[in-house]
């Protein structure tokens, strides 16, 4: 484990499921983990410094009998790539779900429960976590004796995987210098700028090169970008072209995306176009 999951008690059980994830014993009572829904259904997009909070939403079904606690008995949903059995990395809530019941039986409980992941870039230590992840349910009872005299421990754990799929992604970042400012109509404008994207094995952006970037126009006054040409990005991620100056108005760089990496917009540089001088 690199991090604390749910509690000590949890992150100990993660951790033992993290080596060999244990089939279920007959101890082990059977829960169903259905309709997961991951962060809305949207990809996770995670940048160099900030903790993104993944929500999860999912239904749970436990026998009538079994109380959990969250002290020694534990359900909850993680995330995690690769397999239960060689687990590349994983994912955890930090405090415990929220379960309202919302139908009972003579032998189970249903209930909607709610957690959020916290997604930070420090345990997204390499290009790889960039790709689809699974989605787990959990289910841990650990139960001992401590003091300085004796100490014995026992615990049970089950993860039932494939639940449901989640994509997280690289956050990208897209800047935009158009020039000369102002300019003169008819006259050529330099549009440079850079596309550069999280690397979380450095904790910082770095050039995101030869990808299709579009270069898009908005007319002072307006709401609309157009696009203007379509461009990519070169050395370090750099971006630059020219198109004829025609009226005042807003350029950005747009990127839709790719699989590993998030779109990303630029915010639109204004440039004020002025007639040519008159002749005489």
């Amino acid at each position: 484990m690199r991090k604390l999951a749910i509690g000590t008690a949890l992150s100990g059980a993660l951790a033992l499921a993290g080596v060999a994830a244990p089939a279920a014993s007959a101890a082990t009572p059977n829960l169903v983990f259905s309709d997961v829904t991951v962060n809305k259904g949207k990809a996770i997009v995670v940048g160099t410094t900030k903790t993104v909070s993944v929500p999860v939403t999912y239904t749970l079904t436990r026998p009538a009998d079994l109380v959990i606690d969250n002290k020694k008995t534990f359900a909850a949903v993680m995330l995690y790539r690769g397999t239960l059995k060689s687990l590349d990395n994983e994912l955890d809530p930090e405090v415990m779900p929220t379960c309202t019941t919302t139908a009972t039986t003579d032998t189970t409980v249903t209930e909607s429960c709610s957690e959020n992941i916290p997604a930070d870039p420090e345990y997204l230590y390499e290009a790889a976590d960039a790709t689809t992840w699974k989605a787990a349910g959990l289910y841990a009872h650990i139960d001992g004796t401590a003091s300085d005299d004796f100490l014995s421990s026992e615990s049970d754990v089950a993860i039932w995987g494939n639940l449901t799929t989640a994509k997280v992604q690289r956050a990208a970042k897209l800047t935009v210098n158009a020039t000369p400012e102002p300019a003169i109509q008819g006259k050529t404008i330099t549009v440079k700028g850079k596309l550069t994207r999280a690397n979380w094995e450095t904790g910082k952006y770095s050039g995101y090169t030869g990808q299709k970037v579009v270069l898009q126009f908005r007319t002072e006054g307006t709401s609309t970008y157009t696009n203007v040409k379509g461009i990519t990005s070169g050395t370090g991620g750099a971006l630059s072209t020219t198109v004829k100056a025609s009226k005042s108005g807003y350029y950005r760089y747009v990127f839709a995306g790719t699989t590993t990496t998030a779109a990303a917009k630029a915010t639109g540089d204004y440039v004020e176009v002025d007639p040519p001088a008159l002749r005489l």
